[in-house]
């Protein structure tokens, strides 16, 4: 009887001190990500820009690559480049390089990572769940705001997801 108290007692305990070491995460389904590129691409197009659109899970993990049709594939390395830096530090490319500019030439030097303009964060209720970026308008100002366009097309089901 005491092996059996003592056995409960373990498993009780354990579990609890597992549970703690479990963390719920919120991940982004492909078809928002098809949403938020596909609704980049357009709002260039609007402007009379090509551009290719990376969108990446929270890791940095390509869930959307579209490329129009003139846009090449050095642009598609350089929005994939941009959500890079967006991952790194938790905000757009373009405050990573605002305020990290001491080393915005290190950064530059990692394996696919870029600090452009043109790189935008997607975020469900302040926590970062993914990254758009955009490259092939004539400045990443002008990436920039086709990536907020984009994410802007689906902020309502953002703002609602649970």
């Amino acid at each position: 009887m005491v092996r059996l108290v003592a056995g409960l007692l373990f498993l009780l305990v354990s579990t609890t001190a597992t549970a703690a070491d479990v963390v719920n995460v919120k991940l982004m389904t492909l078809e928002l990500a098809v949403d938020i590129a596909q609704a980049a691409v357009e709002a260039c197009r609007e402007d009379g820009y090509q551009v290719s659109v990376v969108v990446v899970d929270r890791s940095g993990r390509d869930q959307v690559v579209m490329r129009d049709v003139y846009a090449n594939q050095y642009m598609t390395q350089l929005a994939k480049a941009k959500t890079s830096a967006v991952v790194l530090s938790n905000t757009s490319s373009t405050l990573l390089g605002k305020n990290r500019a001491d080393i915005a030439a290190e950064l530059n030097q990692l394996d696919d990572l870029l600090v452009l303009d043109g790189g935008v964060p997607i975020t469900i209720a302040g926590s970062m769940i993914g990254a758009v970026g955009v490259s092939g308008a004539p400045g990443g100002d002008l990436d920039e705001a086709c990536a907020l366009r984009g994410i802007e097309a689906v902020q309502e089901r953002l703002d609602f997801a649970d």
